[in-house]
């Protein structure tokens, strides 16, 4: 097996998505770059191959210190590394990407080896629009980073995909239900496993599902894009503001229309409260 670094996807639930090329390269690499080495040990074990080599840890807190091993193995000592994740496509959401720069900066032969990808099944079963998406990773911890992240993605044209965990999915979906309103959310979980489902609705239709049914699982939370945005060029404002008027409260007039065109919310509240007082 030729030395360089092998980019090797594995199954994210069902042992039987390995590919034969996939398995082949794990079991012929000199070493295996890993997350935890008890996590790959025990897929080795699953798959019937040797423990009998070196697995080496490659994770967000020693990217830095591991590269000048890996690559000292590879150039100097002619080893194979196959780079892998707990589970899925290597990089996504996952370390490497800094050894992937070294090696090409090196002259290091790379390779890819396709495979499972949590995201792009995800999308597969949603039924969301697939031909533009967005994937914007874990969504963080503290609530302000959270609901920043949502408001800056708001009006994107795409659909937006995230990694979330169970213990916290309903208090994400509460402050997506506040972001993006009534907009289709879905939630994917177990993906190639026996309780794999994907869940479809508004954050609150999700939220009370939840509330009756315990999140478990790693999770995929996908939502929807916004509906066609007109310019303000395209439209008359005022028309549609006393139309909302007519039925509606100042406030919900204002955040149906703002949510619905993509337009700043002062604005349309300044010219929907001089209608207002015309009326």
């Amino acid at each position: 097996m030729k030395n360089g670094l092998y980019i090797v996807a594995t199954p994210i639930g069902n042992i039987g998505d390995i590919s034969p090329r996939a398995r082949e390269t794990l079991a012929e690499a000199d070493v295996i770059a890993c997350e935890d080495t008890r996590i790959s040990k025990k897929l080795f074990a699953l798959l019937g191959l040797s423990l009998q080599k070196r697995f080496i840890t490659l994770h967000d807190h020693n990217e830095d210190s591991q590269l000048d091993l890996l690559i000292n193995l590879i150039k100097k000592e002619n080893c194979s590394v196959a780079l892998i994740s707990d589970a899925g496509s290597p990089l996504i959401s996952d370390p490497g990407y800094k050894l992937i720069r070294r090696c090409r900066a090196e002259n290091i032969y790379i390779t890819t080896l396709p495979g499972c990808c949590a995201l792009i099944c995800a999308l597969q079963l949603s039924g969301l629009p697939t031909n533009r998406f967005m994937f914007a990773g874990f969504i963080p911890n503290k609530d302000k980073a959270r609901h920043d992240l949502f408001k800056a993605l708001k009006q994107m044209d795409s659909t937006l995909i995230f990694y979330e965990t169970a213990n916290r999915i309903v208090k994400t979906l509460n402050v997506v239900a506040e972001v993006f309103g009534s907009r289709e959310v879905a939630v994917c979980r177990e993906i190639t496993k026996m309780f794999e489902e994907c869940l479809n609705g508004t954050a609150a239709e999700l939220i009370e599902h939840f509330s009756t049914n315990e999140p478990k699982g790693e999770m995929v939370l996908m939502i929807a894009p916004p509906a066609e945005i007109k310019s303000v060029s395209e439209m008359d404002l005022d028309s549609v503001l006393r139309e909302k008027l007519k039925n509606s409260s100042l406030k919900s007039a204002v955040k149906e229309v703002v949510e619905i065109f993509g337009l700043n919310k002062n604005d349309v509240y300044q010219r929907a409260l001089e209608i207002k007082n015309e009326q």
